[in-house]
């Protein structure tokens, strides 16, 4: 009877003897505050850096700039208000779209130098 006793109180001790409870990193509190900074540096910080990126782009347009629109229309701006700017797309066509609509600028100096002489 003392030795299946003392076999069921090994058993049920730790192997080893290292204390129970996982450690540092068995912490579930520390795993949650690793994963977070695993996914600010990785997911958060880069998109705010590319917001940052478009906003001043966006900020910058001026009169003769060549943009691409989120829709994929391509143009010249022709006019730039507050919040507006009026692009021409053709011959005789300018359409006012909002300026969150642009997603690419092209300076004038980048559309002479691309075009073949």
């Amino acid at each position: 009877m003392t030795l299946s006793l003392l076999s069921a109180i090994l058993a049920q001790a730790p192997a080893g003897g290292a204390p129970a409870g996982g450690g540092f990193m068995g912490n579930p509190l520390v795993f949650m505050g690793l994963m977070f900074v695993m996914m600010y540096f990785l997911l958060i910080r880069p998109q705010r850096q590319r917001q940052k990126e478009q906003e001043k782009l966006i900020n910058s347009v001026k009169v003769g700039d060549h943009v691409i629109m989120t829709g994929g229309e391509h143009g010249i701006i022709t006019n730039v208000k507050d919040k507006t700017v009026m692009i021409k797309v053709a011959d005789n066509v300018k359409i006012e779209y909002e300026r969150g609509a642009i997603a690419t600028v092209s300076k004038k100096t980048d559309v002479v130098e691309a075009t073949p002489a």
